[in-house]
């Protein structure tokens, strides 16, 4: 099973808890996330800060990189010893937009562990209270690995009535890895956790508003040449644990299904409009085709310029003709920047960078993208 030290403690904790309890499905707050209607809104500026990553390029520069400012983080000082950010296998990013007088930051995905995420949040002086919003793009764990620990930390400073935005009831399946034949547990998401913590639920299966700043797309259409990944499998139903997803929120074909391989339905990608540049796309890993979420974000937003795509693209397992023909169509797309990360793959950014030269922007854990700057 994927479960870190502290969360895998947290998460059994809570799932001895449910069982106990029971009937988990009606204690959490649900809403759906406000409709997208018509042209979204525009920001000023939109900072993307990669809290967790796989990797943290200490001596990199920062600057400014063409129109795109670029803050490295390095050695911080915490209780007077000096302290590094903690890399692992997942994501996690903090988006700040600006407009006006006003400012909104999101929470998007939770990492692999709280080990990583929380200590990271701190040495980058991120204050959970002012959050407006906190989001899940899919149901991996890699991607919400951390939240159990973190709403366990840092929930009660919360603020109240907290919008946690998801794509479908997906995301709260068990998912296994591996054979069919010999399959490996791959999480679940804690239903238990987010109900403690106070947080609403707020779905989005449509163009959604964000944060009254951004937007989600919803479920991502197909319509390139990208397939689905198919690195995992959803259990249909709830468990006796009180884990899982309610079969009847589920698309009419999948429920009465017992395992189904994963199509990510439920995924989905974010997106400012930054005033003055354009569309700022961010996927954490693109199961569903990073060239499909680009589309259907351009779509859903009507905007004319396509300013920069950030975030995992899912490349790292495909062959290197796949790799090419993705980096072919985003460069029809023609994007100001790319930022690939997570698992993207070095074949991904080094063709990219050969095809796309100034345009490649290097990430790691710790950097702050700003947009609009």
């Amino acid at each position: 099973m994927y479960l870190g030290s502290v969360a895998r403690r947290s998460l059994l904790l809570a799932s001895a808890g449910l069982g106990l309890a029971g009937g988990m499905f009606s204690g959490l707050r649900t809403a759906s996330a406000q409709s997208l209607a018509g042209a979204p809104p525009e920001v000023d500026q939109l900072a993307v800060r990669v809290v967790t990553d796989s990797f943290h390029h200490q001596l990199a520069p920062s600057g400014k990189f063409g129109d795109v400012a670029v803050q490295r983080s390095g050695i911080a000082r915490s209780q007077g010893l000096p302290q590094t950010l903690r890399n692992e296998w997942g994501l996690s990013l903090h988006l700040e937009s600006k407009r006006g007088g006003e400012t909104r930051q999101v929470l998007a995905d939770f990492g692999f562990t709280g080990n990583a995420l929380i200590h990271n949040l701190d040495l980058l002086a991120i204050d959970p209270a002012a959050l407006d919003a906190m989001l899940l793009t899919h149901g991996h764990y890699d991607h919400f690995g951390g939240m159990a620990d973190f709403l366990a930390v840092h929930g009660k400073k919360l603020k109240a009535d907290l919008p946690f935005y998801v794509g479908g009831e997906e995301c709260f399946c068990v998912r296994e890895s591996g054979p069919a034949n010999a399959p490996s547990n791959f999480g679940v998401l804690d239903r238990g956790a987010i109900e403690r913590a106070g947080i609403r639920v707020t779905v989005a299966e449509r163009p959604a508003l964000l944060a009254d700043h951004g937007f989600t797309t919803g479920t991502i259409s197909q319509v390139s040449f990208e397939k689905p990944a198919q690195p995992t499998r959803m259990k249909v139903g709830r468990q006796p644990d009180g884990l899982g997803c309610a079969p009847e929120s589920l698309a009419a074909g999948k429920q009465s299904l017992t395992v189904v391989p994963d199509d990510f339905q439920h995924e989905q990608a974010t997106c400012f409009i930054v005033k003055g540049k354009g569309l700022v796309v961010l996927t954490s890993c693109g199961h569903r085709g990073i060239v499909n979420s680009v589309r259907t974000a351009l779509k859903v937003s009507g905007a004319a310029k396509l300013h920069a795509v950030v975030g995992g693209f899912h490349l790292m397992p495909m062959p290197d003709d796949y790799v090419r023909s993705t980096v072919a169509a985003l460069k029809e797309l023609d994007p100001d920047y790319l930022i690939p990360m997570h698992c993207s793959g070095t074949t991904f950014y080094e063709s990219a960078k050969e095809q796309m030269p100034g345009r490649v922007l290097l990430s790691s854990t710790g950097t702050r993208f700003t947009f609009g700057a």
